[in-house]
């Protein structure tokens, strides 16, 4: 039996309307700390960011350039918030800020040095993994994945916050996560053990519709909180996600350049990427790294949304909005899957990348419904780029 209902907005473009109203407090740093973290007096507290010449990290003069806004809200907002006060008043000790060389790709291993801001090159286990019991990474790719491995490695707690800009600063960050814990809990308890998802898609006439296999295996919930022992929080958080222990069938995705392909997925895996509109050389691209390295096709992840934020233009929020879903390529080691770099071909290929289907992001695709089947039933959980009524009712 399905259980679900219409929803009576059926237009997908509705999403940035229903959200992008919601009011939110003033970003605070000492209580997105106090929050995440519970942080425990005495505790030492450092902030890295990415460059592509980390020598620019001497005396703070990646500032002189105006195109690392990323970087520059880790300097003046939270470095700058760190010294003037929040150190002080969480019992903190530490605020230093390191820079590393620029990885190129979400979750990449990260480089062994880093430079602080006499400009050293110094080794980063020894400058910063043994030194600080809170990381702060905020940076161009994701580094959720190395850090989550060396926190669990060296015992220290983190969180990334890869792309961040204003509006992650106005909304994402500046929610209460101990609120944002709760909701993600009820939707994971109403989507825990599931058989399967699948999920339907339309796009430039063309229908697909993807099937993962879950296993019965207990969702996960991405929730902001890291307040017990060694673990990495990702930023915005809000998230009820799966590793899939199998898939088949297709799906659409827009590449970066705007191409849209058609993948058909077999064993788990993006097998062969078909053009549907735009480059052919960008799917000749893709089709070549599938062919010379298979893995880097395995779907390890499968994200539903939770919170109803405004959209960003980044990734890292826009896939934590409530109605939105998304699955990823690459590696999942961090997740609690099995894929690790050094199964890779190449360690360049090892990341793990995210196809977020959002109204925002991917207009053009539909997703006119997606199904999880559970306990003998089948619900509705996403129509339209909108919650079903099913997860509405967790959510009440």
């Amino acid at each position: 039996m399905i259980r679900g209902i219409k929803h009576f907005m059926s237009n997908a473009s509705l999403l940035r309307n229903r959200y992008s109203d919601r009011t939110f407090p003033p970003f605070s740093l000492s209580t997105l700390l106090r929050t995440v973290f519970a942080p425990k007096g005495g505790e030492r507290v450092c902030i890295l960011i990415d460059l592509p010449d980390p020598s620019l990290m001497r005396d703070f003069a990646f500032l002189k350039n105006p195109a690392f806004t990323i970087q520059r809200h880790a300097h003046d907002v939270f470095l700058r918030g760190l010294q003037q006060g929040v150190i002080q008043e969480l019992g903190l000790r530490g605020g230093e800020m390191f820079a590393y060389e620029i990885t190129g790709g979400s979750n990449l291993d990260l480089p062994d040095t880093v430079r602080n801001a006499a400009g050293e090159e110094l080794s980063f286990a020894d400058a910063v993994y043994t030194q600080y019991d809170l990381v702060l990474c905020i940076s161009t790719y994701s580094a959720t994945a190395p850090l989550t491995a060396f926190a669990k490695q060296y015992g220290f707690r983190g969180a990334t916050m890869h792309g961040m800009n204003e509006i992650i600063l106005r909304s994402g960050l500046a929610v209460n996560y101990d609120e944002v814990s709760i909701a993600a809990e009820k939707l994971r308890l109403g989507m825990t053990r599931a058989d399967w998802v699948e999920i339907d898609y339309e796009v430039l006439g063309h229908k697909a519709t993807l099937r993962l296999d879950l296993a019965q295996q207990e969702a996960q919930k991405s929730h902001g909180l890291c307040r017990g022992g060694p673990d990495v929080a990702n930023l915005p958080a809000g998230e009820v996600y799966f590793v899939p222990v199998g898939a088949s069938g297709s799906f659409p995705m827009r590449y970066e350049d705007g191409t849209l392909g058609m993948m058909t997925v077999q064993g788990g895996r993006i097998v062969e990427s078909k053009l549907l509109k735009g480059s052919p050389e960008t799917i000749a691209t893709h089709n070549q790294k599938l062919l010379s390295d298979p893995v880097t096709g395995e779907l390890g992840e499968l994200g539903f949304g939770t919170q109803e934020l405004p959209p960003s233009g980044r990734d890292i929020q826009d896939e934590k909005i409530l109605g939105t879903l998304h699955v990823a390529t690459g590696r999942s080691d961090h997740l609690g899957g099995k894929l690790t770099p050094d199964r890779f071909k190449s360690r360049l290929n090892a990341t793990h990348d995210d196809i977020l289907f959002s109204s925002t992001k991917t207009p053009e695709i539909k997703v006119p419904q997606a199904r999880l089947h559970r306990n003998g039933q089948t619900h509705i959980v996403i129509e339209n780029y909108l919650p079903s009524a099913y997860l509405e009712t967790l959510l009440a």
